[in-house]
């Protein structure tokens, strides 16, 4: 005990750049995070699900975040690699347990009302994902463990170098070999572990030889806490995912559905490509944040959360402004209809303000993240979405006949709450507090591998 009482004392030592200088690794985590797609009236629910896998194992994954962040911060490298092996049997185990999903896809599709053909098609392709989903519990879990030590520029070549591939890949296999969906989704998945085999064997190689110390048992040790923590995670961020998500789901029970769904899918995906770079400050928050409280720099966690605000704020600021500004051509680049084109025109001021008031609460979740606070972000984003935004948004929407601007009001009230009650949480933390705490589960993770 005295050995590590000293490591962690001299953690308070360790340097960083400043926060200013670090943050400009946040575009790499931007570059990462795959964009959304249109998505037309028939793919709605085939889109709820594949993609709740997906966000579920993401969310899980970013306990790596946490606990990889305050280890690096305090200098136990070595705990890095066992937190990653961890990971990796979780996540795998979680991502076994959501395989009917995939296997029993067309019954399912087939028992909430899809069409017996859109249902058997769906179902084909499932099975053939089964590989890319298989490759979730690794490219995630690589992924944070190469941020949390901000080696982002990494995962950056990589992605980039794997999308060259997959274009070429998808080129031979779908057009030349007239492969079609199901060569498609084989694709997606060949893309996806080249790159998750890509980022492991720079690890193995030398490229983490602080943190990657080979395979360990001491991984096998505090699965439940592991499992407990990680769940919480994905609870938070599967929530928050598929929250706006929801508006389209919920626009296809009102009147005027086509346009409606199509205007819709359009903002969505305008607001989903916007939306990488406040998922990228979510990651560098978090990691950032993590550093900080286990190097002990109390101060340094502070001062990162306030230049991640107010960078975000103001990149939010400029899209607003461009939303507002070229609110009449927005459609123009997805569609020439003029129905669709007009109702996008009238529903963005709602995009333009949603994405103004979503540019903070990714930095918030990003320090509930670096800080451990899931379960506590977990509540909230129940409480502040499905308790107070979806029957806000049914209640406008449905009941006063406010059609689609009553449900996206609704549902924007919901991120309000949410962005208010984490700011509240953030400016009433004591930080010297969570550094204490943050030496403490190091202390105790560090005991328990002896």
């Amino acid at each position: 005990m005295v050995g590590i009482k000293e490591n962690l004392a001299n953690s308070r030592t360790l340097h960083f750049q400043p926060s200013c200088h670090v943050f400009r690794h946040r575009h790499r985590s931007i570059f990462c995070r795959p964009p959304l797609r249109p998505r037309s009236r028939r793919h709605i629910h085939r889109h709820y699900r594949h993609h709740l896998p997906y966000f579920r194992i993401l969310g899980m994954a970013s306990v790596l975040e946490t606990l990889c962040g305050q280890a690096y911060g305090a200098k136990q490298y070595h705990m890095l690699g066992i937190y990653m092996q961890r990971s990796w049997i979780v996540l795998f185990f979680c991502a076994v347990l959501l395989l009917p999903l995939f296997i029993f896809a067309t019954p399912i599709l087939k028992f909430i009302g899809q069409p017996d053909e859109v249902a058997e098609r769906t179902g084909l392709v499932a099975l053939w994902l089964i590989p890319f989903h298989l490759s979730f519990p690794f490219q995630f879990s690589l992924q944070r463990f190469l941020q949390s030590q901000l080696q982002t520029g990494v995962i950056a070549w990589m992605s980039a170098l794997v999308l060259g591939l997959h274009a070429f890949v998808s080129w031979v296999v779908v057009y030349k070999m007239r492969a079609g969906i199901v060569g498609s989704a084989l694709t997606i998945a060949f893309a996806w572990w080249v790159s998750a085999l890509g980022m492991f064997g720079y690890t193995v190689c030398g490229g983490c030889h602080q943190t990657w110390t080979g395979f360990s048992t001491q991984a096998f040790v505090g699965l439940w806490e592991f499992f407990k923590l990680s769940v919480a995670s994905g609870v938070m961020l599967a929530l928050e995912n598929i929250y706006y998500r929801m508006l389209v789901l919920l626009s296809g029970y009102l009147q005027n559905t086509k346009s409606s769904i199509d205007a819709l899918s359009i903002c969505i995906t305008i607001y989903g490509w916007e939306s990488m770079i406040p998922l990228g400050f979510l990651a560098a928050t978090g990691v950032r944040v993590a550093n900080e409280l286990g190097a002990g720099n109390a101060k340094g966690a502070k001062f990162s959360i306030t230049v991640s605000v107010f960078t975000s704020l103001a990149v939010g600021f400029l899209f607003w402004l461009i939303v507002m500004v070229f609110h009449e051509k927005l459609a123009m680049i997805f569609t020439s209809s003029i129905p669709v084109i007009s109702m996008v025109n009238e529903l963005a001021v709602m995009l333009a303000f949603t994405i103004l008031s979503s540019c903070i609460q990714p930095v918030l979740l990003g320090v509930a993240v670096g800080s451990g606070w899931q379960v506590i972000a977990a509540f909230v984003n129940i409480g502040s979405y499905y308790l107070v935004g979806v029957p806000l948004g049914l209640l406008l929407g449905w009941l006063l006949s406010f059609g689609v601007k009553g449900t996206w009001t609704g549902l924007l009230s919901g991120t309000i709450v949410q962005t208010l009650i984490l700011a509240a949480i953030t400016l009433r933390c004591e930080w010297d507090k969570e550094v204490q705490k943050a030496r403490i589960n190091i202390t105790r993770e560090m005991a328990s591998n002896q």
